[in-house]
């Protein structure tokens, strides 16, 4: 190894720890630099041996580009000089096997024996040799140590120090190999990897000695600006609180910042050390970004009284020392001067809590966090204040919250240790945050809901207008499509009868001609030809239209709409439609009262009767007016609840009509959720917008304003803000002319394509039925073997048939067999055709729309169809009615609408007319051509009889299938045994013809019971009893044939 003298004459390197020291602080490695004693060898070679040598020194990129950029005889002198240095060293110290057993040694004496000095010093040199080696070594002197757990060996050496070794220079070289050992990237890394080194080297702040105190700080400082070391720092100041048991982490070092030594030179040192180290910690880590960190920790120092004792250090007047006060004070103010700009705020006096709370109060104020703020304080308000063991830890844990509130990353990192293990701010934080945004969403999904909804009901109106258009388009379509047919056949049909007048008109010129030819017929005086009987013509023009109908109705008793037309209107009268009459002097009342229905006797029919003599005048003297109209009056005054002082404040509601009626009525205003302005610009313009259902007109044809409800409401239309909301509505569609008329047509007209889609279907199926029926190859020869079976079978009068009424086929499967009861005569005829008939067995193929027409009932038809007709009349009346009417507003459009409406209507319901003509020719075709009476006979009943023959003959199929199948496999099954039987015999014999000694006797009990051998007797047993039970049952059907035959 180097001796110091050559150490000074050498040159100096230095080397980096550029990660937790300033450069200008960086130690230097001193070299010897010798004159070469060999030759230079070629560049490239120089260049790989000089590479070799700077990786060992373990420089930063800048140093290693400044070796590199050397000439080239001054990297050889430095070559060779470190190379005759490291031979100079080849010795026992220089391996690291050597120190970590010297400090094994020096640590076991040191625990088991009392040193006297000299051993002491001389384990003072090799610690300190050591601490030389790990700085001045190369990189594998350093690589090996670490190799060889030298970091546990020195750990647990500081760990393991008595008092007297706390306290002397070992102690001081043992943190001083530990930062040599830290000069080395490598072994930095080591040593920060290491779980317990920073807080063992922590609690080397025990010692009373100075210069370890300050050696102990400067690492602790340096690892602070190390990635991740700030928080281990932390973590060893919280450990070396608990192992020194003190109040605060920080407590040992504000106290050695206070105390006077007498020594100036190391206090100051030591003063400097702990200032530099508070300000590492304040400005480095989470405190190079984070305010409310820096704000946290320096507090925690506040706290301890560091402000008095930063005025007082000022008093030694050291440069470096000043350095380190101003920048902690000039810290500080720029913090605070950055949180008074929060709050607009010159200054915060943090020492003030008022001034604190008046600050976050006005910030809070009007916001949705101030009800949390009260909440917050209240809950303080009722904490513990009586002084006991757990009184403070109530107050600590608070703080101890909103520390952790204050400090915690979005990450959920905390910059300083957790005051709170297991409480994560960021989870708690999100929860809260979700539960808000959940209640958020929730309204805002209701909000949106509501609008889906308000956007589907109008996407659903829009949808059925469009219906509405499209079935109308097609519809017209159709009909001018068919209308077009039609022109074109009677444009045919005159053609032709023109053509025939034509030929009329020659024959009647050749008759009159013919007239002058003796033994004509006479000729009149007049010259005019007698009448000659001729065949019918046709008149070429199609007759006349029907007169219109009578008017109808103004709204009154509604009458059955789709029954008869409407009545005409009667003669104009009043405004309520009554006859003026001589008043009587009647007092009235201040408010309106409930109204008593009674039936008024005309004027006319009072004479000679009691009412002469009576005067109700005298009545009035008598009666307490004020207790009948409080009694009766018409507002309604809502019940008033206990505790309930709104109801007072009520606006009284003026009703007149029923109350059951009225509520009814209010019932169907909330579904159909419509304004009165919107139902009667619905009905005015016939629903164009598809507001009103069908179901919803229906229930509104109940509660059409009557002649009583008209006149009772026109007595208070002066009070019509007050009236109910029922009494509204009646009123308000009592202003419409006709509104009754209007709704019946507008239900009519709704209705009407359903109605006549219900119909169509009916009629179709009794054309298509009888046709098939007709039309049918199959039914003749079905019918043809059905007759001849009957005839037989029966005999006499019953016998010798030509046919038979269609009825009788369900009377097919009342005949059983004599042989088999659950064989019928039916069976019997169905495995005959397809045996012998197969394509008569399918005749249901043919007959696919008879069980549809079986449903069909004549008379409700006709009944539909009659009213249908009936009601087209009487929405033609109220059209004629409309039309002649000149005080129709813009948005009444009735008349064009019913006007389009009736053109389609009536033609379609031509169609059905002219479609059940024919359904009726065609039913009685089929009638005639099975010898039914058409006079009798209903399609329900003629094609039911079909139905019910077609399913009993599907059945009776199915029977016999099953019957067979059954057959099958009992003819299977008798096979089966008795090749058993057959097996069992030949293995019997072939056992008996064996060697009997082969097995023995429970083998052949395993092998009877195997093979069935072993129920052979009852197997037979039981075939005999089913054999006598089948000829007993055999016998007793074969008797009752032989009695008859006898």
């Amino acid at each position: 190894m180097a001796s110091p003298e050559k150490q000074q004459q050498g040159l100096s390197l230095s080397s980096l720890f550029s990660c937790c020291l300033k450069r200008s602080d960086q130690p230097e490695i001193t070299m010897t630099v010798l004159e070469p004693t060999l030759p230079m060898p070629p560049l490239q070679e120089l260049d790989s041996m000089f590479t070799e040598l700077v990786d060992e020194l373990d420089l930063s990129e800048e140093h290693r580009a400044a070796m590199f950029a050397l000439p080239a005889e001054k990297k050889w002198q430095i070559y060779c000089s470190k190379k005759m240095e490291s031979e100079e060293n080849k010795n026992a110290t220089s391996w690291p096997e050597f120190y970590i057993d010297q400090l094994r040694y020096i640590a076991a004496r040191k625990t088991l024996l009392a040193e006297e000095d000299e051993e002491e010093q001389g384990g003072h040199k090799i610690v300190e040799s050591l601490k030389t080696a790990l700085r001045t070594q190369p990189m594998k002197f350093v690589t090996h140590f670490i190799e060889l757990d030298g970091l546990s060996c020195i750990l647990n050496f500081l760990k393991s120090m008595d008092y007297e070794t706390t306290e002397s220079q070992i102690h001081t070289s043992l943190i001083g190999c530990i930062k040599s050992l830290m000069n080395n990237s490598q072994g930095r890394a080591h040593v920060l990897g290491h779980c317990e080194s920073i807080n063992i080297i922590a609690q080397s702040l025990a010692t009373e000695n100075i210069k370890t105190k300050v050696a102990v700080l400067e690492i602790l400082g340096a690892v602070c600006l190390v990635p991740g070391g700030h928080k281990k720092v932390l973590e060893a100041m919280l450990h070396y609180q608990t192992f020194a048991s003190e109040r605060t982490r920080f407590q040992t070092l504000l106290t050695d910042l206070d105390r006077f030594t007498g020594r100036y030179r190391d206090e100051v040192s030591l003063k400097t050390a702990i200032m530099s180290f508070i300000n590492a910690v304040l400005s480095q880590g989470a405190g190079e970004t984070s305010l409310e960190f820096r704000i946290h920790l320096r507090y925690e120092f506040l706290m301890l009284g560091i402000q008095p004792v930063i005025d007082k250090l000022r008093s030694h007047d050291n440069s470096t020392l000043d350095r380190h006060l101003d920048f902690f004070e000039m810290l500080r103010n720029e913090d605070e001067l950055v949180l008074s700009k929060r709050f607009d705020a010159v200054h915060i006096e943090t020492k003030s809590a008022s001034q604190m709370f008046e600050l976050i109060k006005k910030n809070l104020n009007h916001t949705e966090a101030y009800p949390h703020l009260l909440s917050a304080l209240q809950h303080c308000l009722m904490m513990p204040y009586k002084q006991s063991s757990t009184t403070l830890q109530y107050w600590v844990l608070l703080d101890r919250i909103v520390q952790q509130l204050v400090l915690q990353t979005d990450k959920g990192e905390n910059p300083d240790v957790a005051p709170l293990e297991d409480f994560n701010v960021k989870n708690i934080v999100r929860m809260l945050v979700k539960e808000n945004e959940v209640k958020q969403w929730k309204e805002q999904v209701d909000t949106m809901r509501k609008e889906h909804q308000n956007l589907q009901k109008r996407f659903e109106k829009k949808e059925r207008e469009c219906e509405a258009k499209n079935k109308e388009k097609e519809d017209m379509v159709a009909m001018l499509n068919k209308m077009k047919d039609k022109l074109e056949r009677e444009s045919n049909d005159s053609k032709q009868a023109k053509l025939q007048v034509a030929e009329l008109s020659a024959r009647l010129q050749q008759l009159s001609s013919a007239s002058s030819v003796p033994g004509g017929p006479p000729v009149t005086s007049g010259g005019g030809v007698p009448v000659v009987p001729v065949l019918s013509v046709p008149h070429p023009h199609p007759p006349p239209p029907p007169p219109p109908p009578p008017p109808p109705p103004p709204p009154g008793g509604p009458p059955v709409f789709g029954m008869a037309p409407f009545a005409p209107p009667p003669p104009p009268a009043g405004p309520l439609g009554t006859v003026p009459q001589k008043r009587k002097n009647i007092p009235q009342p201040s408010n309106p009262l409930k109204s008593f229905n009674w039936s008024k006797l005309p004027e006319k029919n009072l004479e000679g009767t009691i009412w002469t003599e009576i005067d109700d005048l005298k009545v009035f003297q008598v009666l307490d007016l004020e207790d009948l109209q409080r009694t009766f009056s018409a507002y309604q005054k809502p019940q008033k609840e206990a505790g309930d002082d709104t109801s007072a404040k009520r606006v009284k509601e003026l009703s007149v009509i029923d109350g059951r009626r009225a509520q009814n009525c209010n019932i169907l205003l909330s579904r159909l959720k419509l304004t009165n302005e919107d139902i009667r610009h619905a009905i005015l313009t016939m629903d164009e917008q598809e507001d009103l259902p069908k179901d919803m007109l229906e229930q509104l044809l109940k509660f059409v304003p009557e002649k009583s409800d008209v006149e009772l409401l026109e007595e208070h239309k002066h009070e019509l803000e007050r009236m109910a909301k029922a009494d509204r509505f009646l009123y308000e569609m009592s202003r419409i002319n006709h509104y009754q008329q209007r709704l019946l047509s507008l239900y009519f007209k709704k209705k009407f394509a359903e109605r006549v889609a219900e119909v169509k279907p009916k009629i179709r199926a009794l054309c298509l039925a009888s046709t098939e029926l007709v039309q049918s190859r199959a039914l003749p020869q079905l019918l043809q073997v059905v007759l001849a079976f009957g005839n037989y079978m029966n005999k006499g009068q019953r016998g010798n048939a030509y046919g038979f009424k269609v009825s009788s086929l369900n009377k097919i499967a009342d005949t059983k067999s004599s042989i088999d009861k659950n064989v019928t005569l039916l069976h019997y005829m169905i495995s005959i055709l397809e045996k012998k008939f197969p394509k008569v067995a399918a005749f249901s193929e043919e007959l696919q729309n008879v069980p549809e027409a079986s449903k069909v009932n004549m008379t409700e038809l006709e009944k539909e169809i009659g009213n249908l007709r009936t009601g087209l009349k009487s929405v033609e009346a109220e059209l004629h009615y409309q039309q002649t009417q000149s005080s129709l507003g813009p948005a009444d459009k009735f008349v064009p609408v019913v006007s389009q409406f009736i053109t389609m209507a009536s033609f379609s319901f031509s169609e059905v007319e002219e479609s059940l003509s024919e359904a009726k020719e065609l039913f009685g075709k089929a009638l005639r051509h099975l010898g039914e009476d058409s006079s009798k006979m209903q399609p329900d009943e003629f094609f039911g009889i079909f139905d019910t023959f077609l399913t009993a003959f599907s059945e009776a199929q199915h029977d016999n299938e099953n019957m067979a199948r059954r057959k099958e496999e009992e003819e299977k099954r008798a096979l089966m045994e008795a090749q058993l039987k057959k097996d069992r015999e030949q293995a019997r014999k072939a056992k008996a013809n064996g060697n009997d000694e082969e097995g023995g006797e429970f083998d052949d009990l395993v092998s009877a019971l195997r093979s069935g051998d072993l129920f052979d007797k009852d197997l037979s047993k039981m075939n005999r009893k089913k054999q006598r039970r089948r000829n007993l049952l055999d016998s007793s059907r074969e008797r009752p044939a032989t009695t008859l035959n006898q």
